[in-house]
Protein backbone atom coordinates (compact mmCIF):
# COMPACT_ATOMS: atom_id res chain seq x y z
CA UNK A 1 0.00 0.00 0.00
CA UNK A 2 1.45 3.07 -1.52
CA UNK A 3 0.38 6.31 1.18
CA UNK A 4 0.27 9.64 -0.68
CA UNK A 5 0.60 13.15 1.83
CA UNK A 6 1.06 15.81 -0.49
CA UNK A 7 -1.30 18.51 -2.53
CA UNK A 8 -4.34 18.25 -4.65
CA UNK A 9 -4.45 21.05 -7.44
CA UNK A 10 -6.34 22.39 -10.55
CA UNK A 11 -4.05 23.20 -13.00
CA UNK A 12 -4.73 25.71 -15.58
CA UNK A 13 -2.50 24.67 -19.16
CA UNK A 14 -1.26 27.17 -21.47
CA UNK A 15 0.24 26.22 -24.85
CA UNK A 16 2.75 28.81 -25.59
CA UNK A 17 5.05 29.40 -28.29
CA UNK A 18 7.33 30.25 -26.01
CA UNK A 19 7.81 30.64 -22.27
CA UNK A 20 7.10 33.95 -21.28
CA UNK A 21 10.19 36.28 -20.48
CA UNK A 22 9.87 39.12 -17.34
CA UNK A 23 7.43 42.15 -18.92
CA UNK A 24 6.11 39.78 -21.64
CA UNK A 25 2.41 38.90 -22.72
CA UNK A 26 1.57 36.27 -24.80
CA UNK A 27 -1.60 34.44 -26.44
CA UNK A 28 -2.13 30.90 -25.45
CA UNK A 29 -2.92 28.57 -28.67
CA UNK A 30 -5.04 27.06 -26.15
CA UNK A 31 -6.01 26.46 -22.72
CA UNK A 32 -6.88 23.28 -20.90
CA UNK A 33 -8.08 22.65 -17.45
CA UNK A 34 -7.24 19.08 -15.48
CA UNK A 35 -6.73 17.76 -12.21
CA UNK A 36 -3.08 17.91 -11.10
CA UNK A 37 -0.78 18.53 -7.48
CA UNK A 38 2.20 16.80 -7.47
CA UNK A 39 0.74 14.58 -4.52
CA UNK A 40 -2.54 13.93 -6.96
CA UNK A 41 -0.34 13.13 -9.86
CA UNK A 42 1.86 10.73 -8.23
CA UNK A 43 -0.89 8.89 -6.22
CA UNK A 44 -2.41 8.42 -9.84
CA UNK A 45 0.45 7.99 -11.83
CA UNK A 46 1.23 4.58 -8.16
CA UNK A 47 -1.81 3.81 -9.16
CA UNK A 48 -1.98 3.04 -12.88
CA UNK A 49 1.20 1.64 -11.96
CA UNK A 50 -0.67 -1.07 -9.95
CA UNK A 51 -0.22 -0.22 -6.38
CA UNK A 52 -2.99 0.32 -3.87
CA UNK A 53 -3.54 4.17 -3.20
CA UNK A 54 -4.57 6.05 -0.47
CA UNK A 55 -4.44 9.78 -1.12
CA UNK A 56 -4.51 12.53 1.63
CA UNK A 57 -4.87 15.91 1.34
CA UNK A 58 -7.04 18.70 1.28
CA UNK A 59 -9.51 20.85 -1.21
CA UNK A 60 -11.43 23.63 -0.49
CA UNK A 61 -15.40 23.51 -0.63
CA UNK A 62 -15.61 25.53 -3.89
CA UNK A 63 -16.55 23.14 -7.35
CA UNK A 64 -12.96 23.08 -8.19
CA UNK A 65 -12.72 19.91 -5.41
CA UNK A 66 -14.63 17.84 -7.92
CA UNK A 67 -12.11 18.29 -10.54
CA UNK A 68 -8.95 17.90 -8.42
CA UNK A 69 -10.26 14.36 -7.47
CA UNK A 70 -11.99 13.03 -10.34
CA UNK A 71 -9.06 11.23 -11.61
CA UNK A 72 -7.82 9.91 -8.53
CA UNK A 73 -11.15 8.59 -7.79
CA UNK A 74 -11.79 7.22 -11.68
CA UNK A 75 -8.79 5.12 -11.26
CA UNK A 76 -9.35 3.23 -7.40
CA UNK A 77 -7.25 5.49 -4.98
CA UNK A 78 -8.64 5.70 -1.36
CA UNK A 79 -10.03 9.42 -1.61
CA UNK A 80 -11.07 9.18 2.29
CA UNK A 81 -7.95 10.29 3.82
CA UNK A 82 -8.99 14.02 1.79
CA UNK A 83 -10.33 16.59 4.10
CA UNK A 84 -12.07 20.08 2.54
CA UNK A 85 -11.39 23.19 4.30
CA UNK A 86 -12.46 26.63 4.00
CA UNK A 87 -9.68 27.87 1.80
CA UNK A 88 -9.73 27.56 -2.16
CA UNK A 89 -8.49 24.32 -3.91
CA UNK A 90 -4.73 25.07 -4.73
CA UNK A 91 -4.54 26.11 -8.39
CA UNK A 92 -1.31 26.05 -10.78
CA UNK A 93 -0.81 27.77 -13.89
CA UNK A 94 1.26 26.19 -16.29
CA UNK A 95 2.78 27.36 -19.67
CA UNK A 96 4.28 24.94 -22.10
CA UNK A 97 6.25 25.94 -24.92
CA UNK A 98 6.30 24.03 -28.54
CA UNK A 99 9.35 22.37 -27.62
CA UNK A 100 7.80 20.81 -24.27
CA UNK A 101 9.32 22.47 -21.80
CA UNK A 102 7.28 24.22 -19.01
CA UNK A 103 7.08 26.69 -16.00
CA UNK A 104 4.80 26.48 -13.47
CA UNK A 105 3.28 28.76 -10.84
CA UNK A 106 1.04 27.53 -7.96
CA UNK A 107 -1.60 28.92 -5.71
CA UNK A 108 -1.31 26.47 -2.58
CA UNK A 109 -4.83 27.39 -0.91
CA UNK A 110 -6.47 24.40 0.35
CA UNK A 111 -3.13 21.89 0.85
CA UNK A 112 -1.04 24.49 3.32
CA UNK A 113 -4.02 23.13 5.88
CA UNK A 114 -2.95 19.83 5.63
CA UNK A 115 -2.42 17.76 8.80
CA UNK A 116 -0.25 15.17 9.48
CA UNK A 117 -2.84 13.59 12.39
CA UNK A 118 -4.67 12.28 8.58
CA UNK A 119 -2.17 9.62 8.69
CA UNK A 120 -3.35 8.53 12.05
CA UNK A 121 -3.86 4.37 11.75
CA UNK A 122 -2.82 4.63 7.60
CA UNK A 123 1.04 3.43 8.52
CA UNK A 124 2.50 0.30 8.86
CA UNK A 125 5.40 -1.42 8.04
CA UNK A 126 3.64 -2.96 4.86
CA UNK A 127 3.20 0.82 3.65
CA UNK A 128 5.31 3.39 1.45
CA UNK A 129 5.18 6.67 2.59
CA UNK A 130 5.41 9.26 -1.05
CA UNK A 131 6.22 13.14 -0.35
CA UNK A 132 6.79 16.48 -2.15
CA UNK A 133 7.50 19.68 -1.55
CA UNK A 134 3.97 21.25 -1.63
CA UNK A 135 2.58 20.99 1.32
CA UNK A 136 3.94 22.41 4.74
CA UNK A 137 6.96 21.03 5.94
CA UNK A 138 6.38 21.13 9.37
CA UNK A 139 3.51 18.50 8.64
CA UNK A 140 5.62 16.52 6.82
CA UNK A 141 8.34 16.32 9.21
CA UNK A 142 5.92 15.36 12.08
CA UNK A 143 4.41 12.29 8.77
CA UNK A 144 7.68 11.19 8.16
CA UNK A 145 8.05 10.57 12.25
CA UNK A 146 5.25 9.14 12.38
CA UNK A 147 6.05 6.82 9.69
CA UNK A 148 9.36 5.69 11.00
CA UNK A 149 7.33 5.18 14.49
CA UNK A 150 5.07 2.70 12.15
CA UNK A 151 7.88 1.12 10.50
CA UNK A 152 6.46 2.76 7.16
CA UNK A 153 8.94 3.15 4.12
CA UNK A 154 9.11 7.09 3.33
CA UNK A 155 10.31 8.36 0.09
CA UNK A 156 10.46 11.74 -0.67
CA UNK A 157 10.66 13.76 -3.54
CA UNK A 158 11.94 16.97 -2.93
CA UNK A 159 9.88 19.26 -5.43
CA UNK A 160 10.08 21.85 -5.41
CA UNK A 161 12.48 22.03 -3.24
CA UNK A 162 11.64 22.31 0.45
CA UNK A 163 14.23 23.90 3.29
CA UNK A 164 14.64 20.76 5.38
CA UNK A 165 16.26 20.16 8.50
CA UNK A 166 19.17 17.65 7.95
CA UNK A 167 17.90 15.19 11.05
CA UNK A 168 14.36 15.61 8.57
CA UNK A 169 16.30 14.40 5.13
CA UNK A 170 18.43 11.74 6.87
CA UNK A 171 15.21 10.10 8.45
CA UNK A 172 13.87 9.34 4.74
CA UNK A 173 14.56 6.29 3.11
CA UNK A 174 14.88 7.41 -0.55
CA UNK A 175 15.20 11.10 -1.46
CA UNK A 176 14.63 11.52 -5.04
CA UNK A 177 15.44 15.02 -6.96
CA UNK A 178 15.89 16.36 -10.46
CA UNK A 179 19.40 18.03 -11.57
CA UNK A 180 18.65 21.68 -10.34
CA UNK A 181 17.09 20.06 -6.74
CA UNK A 182 20.41 17.96 -6.80
CA UNK A 183 21.91 21.45 -6.49
CA UNK A 184 19.82 23.29 -4.11
CA UNK A 185 19.86 19.95 -1.80
CA UNK A 186 23.53 19.95 -1.61
CA UNK A 187 23.45 23.92 -0.88
CA UNK A 188 21.35 23.09 1.83
CA UNK A 189 24.10 20.27 3.47
CA UNK A 190 26.68 22.57 2.54
CA UNK A 191 28.58 20.49 0.36
CA UNK A 192 31.15 22.65 -1.74
CA UNK A 193 31.61 21.33 -5.27
CA UNK A 194 34.82 19.79 -6.01
CA UNK A 195 37.02 19.70 -9.13
CA UNK A 196 35.74 16.76 -11.51
CA UNK A 197 37.74 13.41 -11.66
CA UNK A 198 38.45 12.36 -15.38
CA UNK A 199 35.29 9.82 -14.90
CA UNK A 200 32.84 12.51 -13.59
CA UNK A 201 34.00 15.56 -16.16
CA UNK A 202 30.80 14.30 -18.85
CA UNK A 203 28.18 14.17 -16.11
CA UNK A 204 28.89 16.16 -13.38
CA UNK A 205 25.60 15.24 -11.66
CA UNK A 206 27.62 12.07 -10.30
CA UNK A 207 30.34 14.20 -8.96
CA UNK A 208 27.91 16.29 -6.93
CA UNK A 209 25.32 13.36 -6.00
CA UNK A 210 28.33 10.84 -5.09
CA UNK A 211 28.85 13.63 -2.25
CA UNK A 212 25.32 14.20 -1.21
CA UNK A 213 24.50 10.56 -0.72
CA UNK A 214 27.58 10.37 1.69
CA UNK A 215 25.32 13.01 3.79
CA UNK A 216 22.42 11.23 3.73
CA UNK A 217 21.41 8.02 5.37
CA UNK A 218 19.18 6.16 2.79
CA UNK A 219 19.68 6.52 -0.89
CA UNK A 220 19.60 8.74 -3.26
CA UNK A 221 18.16 9.35 -7.00
CA UNK A 222 18.80 12.04 -9.17
CA UNK A 223 16.68 12.13 -12.03
CA UNK A 224 18.52 13.51 -15.73
CA UNK A 225 15.74 13.34 -18.18
CA UNK A 226 16.79 12.41 -21.39
CA UNK A 227 19.99 10.73 -19.82
CA UNK A 228 17.60 8.93 -18.05
CA UNK A 229 18.71 8.67 -13.70
CA UNK A 230 21.60 8.36 -11.79
CA UNK A 231 21.00 6.21 -7.90
CA UNK A 232 22.83 5.95 -4.78
CA UNK A 233 22.03 2.54 -2.90
CA UNK A 234 23.95 0.52 -0.13
CA UNK A 235 26.72 2.30 -1.50
CA UNK A 236 26.22 1.33 -5.31
CA UNK A 237 25.99 3.64 -8.21
CA UNK A 238 23.25 2.66 -10.24
CA UNK A 239 23.24 4.15 -13.95
CA UNK A 240 19.90 3.78 -15.72
CA UNK A 241 18.87 5.04 -19.14
CA UNK A 242 15.70 5.81 -19.99
CA UNK A 243 13.96 5.93 -23.41
CA UNK A 244 14.55 7.35 -26.89
CA UNK A 245 11.44 9.91 -27.73
CA UNK A 246 10.56 13.21 -29.03
CA UNK A 247 8.84 14.54 -26.13
CA UNK A 248 5.55 16.27 -26.72
CA UNK A 249 5.30 17.82 -23.00
CA UNK A 250 7.03 17.42 -19.93
CA UNK A 251 5.03 18.35 -17.70
CA UNK A 252 4.62 15.14 -15.24
CA UNK A 253 7.30 13.36 -16.06
CA UNK A 254 8.82 13.76 -12.84
CA UNK A 255 5.84 12.60 -10.95
CA UNK A 256 5.06 9.66 -13.59
CA UNK A 257 8.84 8.32 -12.55
CA UNK A 258 8.10 8.79 -8.74
CA UNK A 259 4.95 6.80 -8.75
CA UNK A 260 6.09 4.11 -11.23
CA UNK A 261 9.59 3.91 -8.99
CA UNK A 262 6.83 3.87 -5.51
CA UNK A 263 5.08 1.11 -6.93
CA UNK A 264 7.99 -0.59 -8.36
CA UNK A 265 9.53 -0.60 -4.77
CA UNK A 266 5.91 -1.27 -3.19
CA UNK A 267 5.58 -4.22 -4.86
CA UNK A 268 8.83 -5.93 -3.86
CA UNK A 269 11.20 -5.47 -6.67
CA UNK A 270 14.81 -4.76 -6.43
CA UNK A 271 16.00 -1.03 -6.17
CA UNK A 272 17.34 -1.36 -10.14
CA UNK A 273 14.23 -2.85 -11.04
CA UNK A 274 12.23 0.20 -9.67
CA UNK A 275 14.40 2.70 -10.86
CA UNK A 276 13.95 1.29 -14.36
CA UNK A 277 10.21 1.58 -14.04
CA UNK A 278 10.50 5.28 -13.00
CA UNK A 279 12.64 5.74 -16.23
CA UNK A 280 10.27 4.46 -18.46
CA UNK A 281 7.32 5.75 -16.66
CA UNK A 282 9.16 9.66 -17.20
CA UNK A 283 9.83 9.01 -20.48
CA UNK A 284 6.41 7.88 -21.97
CA UNK A 285 4.77 10.76 -19.80
CA UNK A 286 6.26 13.36 -22.04
CA UNK A 287 4.42 11.46 -25.18
CA UNK A 288 1.58 12.99 -24.32
CA UNK A 289 -0.01 16.74 -22.83
CA UNK A 290 -1.08 17.47 -19.60
CA UNK A 291 -0.20 15.66 -15.83
CA UNK A 292 -2.47 13.18 -14.94
CA UNK A 293 -3.22 12.47 -18.61
CA UNK A 294 -0.10 11.43 -19.82
CA UNK A 295 0.59 8.76 -17.11
CA UNK A 296 1.68 5.15 -18.30
CA UNK A 297 -0.36 2.27 -16.99
CA UNK A 298 1.59 -0.91 -15.56
CA UNK A 299 1.15 -2.60 -19.39
CA UNK A 300 2.60 0.58 -20.98
CA UNK A 301 5.67 0.63 -18.81
CA UNK A 302 6.37 -3.47 -18.86
CA UNK A 303 5.86 -3.06 -22.94
CA UNK A 304 8.84 -0.69 -22.74
CA UNK A 305 11.51 -1.91 -20.21
CA UNK A 306 13.28 -3.93 -22.75
CA UNK A 307 13.35 -0.74 -24.89
CA UNK A 308 15.45 1.67 -22.40
CA UNK A 309 18.89 2.74 -24.30
CA UNK A 310 21.79 2.23 -23.39
CA UNK A 311 23.96 5.28 -21.78
CA UNK A 312 26.66 6.91 -24.19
Amino acid sequence: MIVVFGSLNVDYVFQVPNIPAPGQTLLAANLTVLPGGKGANQALAAAKAGAQVRMVGAVGKDGLGHIAVAGLEAAGVDISGIKQTQLPTGTAAISVDTQGENAIIVAPGANSEVSHKQLDGLLSKDTTLLLQGEIPLAEMALAIQHAKTAGAKVIWNLAPMPDAPIETLTAVDVVLVNESELIALSQLLGITPTNPTKATQENPAQLLGTAVAKELHGDLVVTLGAAGCLAWHQGQVYPIPTLSIEPVDTVGAGDAFAGAFATSMDIGHSFQQALQWGCVAGALACQASGAQSSLPNQQQILAQLQNLQPKR
